[in-house]
């Protein structure tokens, strides 16, 4: 992608987390990115082309946020993973969890969309913008629904290193109900009706809710892959 689409782009998530959807207009659009009105229907034919460009990007962006911070977890060692948005404790690197593994890495994954930075903030909104856009907009569907099945595949492996016997099914599942939960929590945290601290337990609690619900579900082997009498008393 060239610098200057990519500059638009960018511009366009300040300018939509900014005045919405709706408020996006090309003459401050192309303040923003510091170029052409022309620059911007060069790169991009409609103002629909440009919101489901727009969504690919800001999706991509909370990914490499994402990946971002799992390659400094990885890059920190093996007994720390790290909760950005956590409180710091006296004596303690800020955000630095004395827990490790599948479980905390999705929790971290998750509550990675849950902090007051300012890319996260603008990243949340835009997103919300966009969602809410779809409603109205057929063609941005296509894109946000791509978006959302990657994402929730994503939730779903995860869930699947913590309980590793719990069938694809209950995984999707849980998945769905986690990032819609999300997507919820983020939007009450941007619309000031609930505190961060709060929408970070209440994500937390969902989580150990899910988790503990998939430990209840069992993948069976076939009745031709079970052992038999003598080679379970081997």
């Amino acid at each position: 992608m060239s610098d200057r689409r990519t500059a638009i782009l960018e511009a366009a998530a300040t300018v939509i987390a900014r005045r919405g959807v709706r408020g996006l207009r090309v003459e401050e659009l192309a303040v923003e990115a510091g170029v052409s009105k022309a620059l911007i229907y060069y790169h991009f034919e409609d103002r629909t082309g440009l919101l489901r460009r727009t969504l690919a990007f800001v999706n991509n962006r909370a990914e490499r946020y994402t990946a971002e911070q799992s390659a400094a977890d990885a890059a920190a060692g093996p007994d720390t993973v790290t909760d950005p948005g956590a409180p710091t404790d006296p004596g303690t690197t800020a955000g630095a969890a004395p827990t490790a593994g599948p479980l905390r890495r999705l929790e971290q994954a998750l509550l990675l969309e849950l902090q007051d930075l300012p890319h996260v903030r603008e990243n949340g909104t835009a997103w919300g913008e966009l969602r809410a856009s779809a409603v109205f907009d057929p063609e941005l569907r296509g894109e946000l629904a791509l978006a959302s099945v990657i994402w929730v595949r994503e939730v779903a492996d995860q869930l699947g290193e913590v309980r590793p016997t719990a069938p694809e099914s209950a995984l999707t599942a849980s998945a769905e109900r986690l990032t819609a939960l999300l997507e919820g929590l983020s939007a009450r945290w941007l619309s000031g009706i609930l505190p961060l601290a709060d929408a970070r337990t209440r994500m937390r609690e969902a989580i150990g809710v899910e988790v503990a619900h998939l430990a209840g579900h069992v993948t069976h082997l076939p009745a031709d892959d079970m052992p038999t009498s003598s080679q379970k008393l081997d």
